[in-house]
């Protein structure tokens, strides 16, 4: 995993120079390590370390507190999430909050697609929601880094499903990384149906992991239009690694739960609202 170049602003938030706020930050940085593992599987000390600037030490004391809490499991040098094995086997995802108001979004994103359509279609749960409702459509054309989308829309004789190489990541069931991204060089898509875990205006769109910006940025090169799909719980709120602003944004697709305030600032900056009801 390479070290983690994250813009300055969100660095600072997430984590602190070691002393006076460690203590501070011990509990939120924890969690964010648990959001990367939830998001890649398994990380390497040294790489939590330089990501989070504070010292080998101080992750593994994170780590023991995190398997203590039932979490994951550490082995020399890293850890990995404990419910891999067993997910991996029934083909489920990590995040399953908010499922209603995942379904709904997916249902009001499929609403968008018609017959013969080349669509882009980003790993998640929201996502995954997106292509359930897609199974009526007929003879779409689909690129997808998400394994159990590729078998949900696959499923279906006149659709044509192609993956990207490279790494597996099994809490999202999906590929990543640089050859991911690579795929995408020369392909061009109607529609981009993108995930988050945060958006926000300060630091617009951020995952849990560097790994899944290269593949993100691709993705959003070669479509035409990008729908964000994000519940409204997501707004607001920063994870750990920036693709880029709200701006690369044509379409938003979330919830009723999403403030007035919040709704004319997107618009302000060029981005449609969809309100799944």
């Amino acid at each position: 995993m390479q070290k983690s170049r994250t813009p300055r602003a969100v660095r600072e938030r997430f984590a602190g120079p070691e002393g006076g706020r460690q203590q501070l930050l011990a509990e939120p940085r924890r969690m964010k390590i648990l959001d990367w593992l939830q998001e890649e599987g398994s990380a390497r000390v040294r790489d939590l370390s330089g990501a989070f600037a504070v010292s080998e030490a101080t992750i593994r004391q994170d780590l023991e507190r995190l398997e203590a809490d039932g979490y994951i499991i550490r082995e020399h040098g890293g850890a990995y999430l404990k419910s891999i094995p067993q997910q991996v086997q029934s083909m489920s995802l990590q995040h399953v909050q908010n499922m209603d108001k995942k379904r709904r979004i997916g249902m009001a994103a499929a609403a968008l697609v018609e017959d013969h359509e080349t669509l882009i279609i980003d790993s998640g749960t929201t996502t995954t929601q997106f292509a359930e409702n897609l199974k009526s459509r007929q003879e779409l054309n689909i690129i997808t880094n998400a394994l159990n989308i590729a078998l949900i829309l696959g499923a279906i004789p006149t659709n044509t499903v192609h993956m990207p190489a490279g790494q597996f990541k099994a809490p999202t069931l999906s590929l990543s990384g640089e050859k991911s991204a690579d795929f995408f060089v020369g392909i061009y898509a109607e529609k981009l149906f993108l995930a988050t875990a945060g958006v926000s205006f300060e630091a617009g769109l951020t995952y849990p992991a560097i790994g899944d910006i290269y593949v993100k940025r691709a993705m959003v090169k070669a479509a035409s239009h990008v729908y964000l799909l994000a519940d409204s719980t997501k707004i607001g709120r920063v994870s750990f690694s920036a693709l880029g602003g709200v701006e690369i944004v044509d379409t938003l697709i979330t919830d009723d739960g999403i403030s007035d305030a919040d709704r004319a600032e997107f618009e302000r900056r060029g981005v449609e609202v969809v309100i799944a009801r």
